[in-house]
């Protein structure tokens, strides 16, 4: 069974499975440009399964879905993170409480949680944007001090900088 095939059987509407294509082929692009060693495959396959858990809910608790149908589909530990911690540019344990997750940092930590996570963010169903219009989307959504703002003005800092 294809990696799509994997998303439709779980459940993923069409739309949900265009756009994990989508920010798995922008994950990508990140990767190739890469000045140190990432692990592509699996940037592909968090890109491609990021949003799985929208085959059960559309809201936040998305990424918690996610996780769970990717335990029962056998994913790596590695996969089940960047699906934990592709929500915004990173949840704080506080913020995540506020949100009714469970209280845990949901923060990406490795460089390919980062590009995952930042891929997602640039991308609004499947059409691409610069980091300028994802930025005002972020302060439109969030506010314009709130954290998750500037967890997004570093994230992009960061993977600027290692695909100089």
């Amino acid at each position: 069974m294809s990696d799509v095939e994997v998303l439709i059987k779980a459940g993923c509407p069409t739309d949900v499975v265009a756009h994990c294509r989508k920010v798995s082929t922008m994950a990508l692009s990140l990767v190739d440009r890469m000045r140190d060693p990432v692990d592509r495959e699996l940037v592909r396959l968090g890109g491609l399964f990021h949003d799985i858990g929208r085959s059960r809910t559309h809201d936040i608790g998305h990424a918690i879905a996610g996780v769970e149908i990717g335990r029962f589909l056998g994913f790596s530990e590695q996969l089940l993170r960047i699906i934990e911690c592709h929500i915004g540019a990173g949840i704080t344990a506080s913020e995540a409480v506020r949100l009714g997750l469970p209280a845990r940092d949901y923060l990406p930590l490795t460089r390919e949680e980062k590009i995952v996570s930042y891929a997602d963010n640039l991308v609004s169903g499947v059409r691409e944007m610069p980091y300028v219009e994802a930025l005002d989307r972020f302060k439109r959504i969030l506010g314009p001090d709130h954290d998750g703002v500037e967890l997004f003005r570093k994230q992009h800092a960061e993977i600027q900088e290692w695909t100089r």
